[in-house]
């Protein structure tokens, strides 16, 4: 097995299309069982157990033939894996604490920031379609988080840093990981995940900040050792987040990368009208029309990026 995730030399876009929205659709559900799985456990203990449950399943992916395990790079791969472990400690806790629809739009402000970093950071030269995009995504924001000056609530931050950091891992991947296989950047993010779950459990063990009433608190939670009900949401959570990441995987394997990148943001539908079917969730008028100009601007960068 070579060190790269075998490469598919003939372009299938329909199959690659298919891909991207079943694993959409596969993750648009599964992260609406956050909120009440933290009703359970929490945010740290949550990342550390997900971890030990999906190890294997990842690991079964190199005894494919998927790839290796074992990063060419260890420093490059240990950056990237945790600037995106950042991202998705801010996602899940954006995701127990306000609506799935406010979630996402927050992490699907990467490209917008990718865009204003390799710009701003980078010294890239932009031109107006993707400047126009970033306006576009900046109105979608607002039209989403739709932030109150009378009554400011600093929690609509969260999920626009799981973004940013989101960004940072994207730039990383590209830059410094375009060498390592899949499975091997898949293998290190969930093992930085489950270190820093560790972490933090152990830490509020010995300096707890939770009180009794404080259920709601998923990202101070301390450990729990009863575990019954938390159990499956765990095990939905570890089958249902590899299986979405292998079809993303296969997805680009089959399509041209800024092709299938605009069919991620079909998520953002399927995520919304799950919280709506089974958990009753609305979504207002405003805000759909915030997540269509965040989807739009996504589109416009990556047509452009051709």
């Amino acid at each position: 097995m070579g060190t790269n995730t075998p490469a598919t030399h003939t372009d299938r876009p329909l199959a690659a299309a298919a891909y991207m929205i079943c694993a959409m659709a596969i993750i648009g559900v599964i992260d609406n069982f956050i909120a009440p799985l933290s009703q359970h456990i929490g945010l740290w203990q949550f990342h550390l157990i997900r971890t030990l449950f999906a190890l294997p399943l990842v690991a079964m992916f190199s005894l494919l033939g998927l790839g290796t395990l074992f990063p060419n790079r260890f420093w490059a791969v240990a950056l990237r894996s945790l600037l995106v472990a950042i991202s998705m400690l801010f996602y899940f806790s954006a995701l127990a604490m306000m609506p799935i629809a406010q979630a996402l739009a927050g992490l699907f402000t990467s490209p917008i920031f990718i865009l204003l970093i390799t710009s701003g950071i980078m010294k890239r030269r932009i031109g107006p379609w993707r400047v126009l995009a970033v306006g576009f995504g900046f109105i979608g924001i607002i039209l989403v988080l739709q932030p109150n000056p009378a009554d400011f609530d600093w929690s609509i931050f969260v999920p626009i840093c799981a973004g940013f950091f989101y960004a940072l891992g994207a730039i990383s991947t590209r830059s410094l990981c375009s060498g390592e296989s899949t499975v091997a950047l898949l293998a290190g993010m969930l093992i930085t995940l489950g270190i820093l779950g560790a972490i933090g459990s152990i830490t509020l063990v010995i300096f707890p900040v939770w009180q009794p009433g404080d259920e709601v608190q998923f990202f101070s939670r301390p450990w729990e050792w009863s575990m019954q009900k938390a159990l499956p949401l765990l095990l939905l959570q570890a089958v249902g987040s590899i299986c979405g990441v292998f079809m993303i995987i296969k997805s680009y394997q089959l399509g041209e990368p800024s092709y299938v990148s605009v069919f991620e943001y079909s998520v953002m539908i399927f995520g919304p009208v799950y919280a709506w079917f089974a958990f009753g969730q609305p979504v207002q008028g405003w805000q759909i029309l915030g997540i269509a100009f965040i989807a739009l601007a996504g589109i416009i960068i990556a047509v452009r990026s051709r």
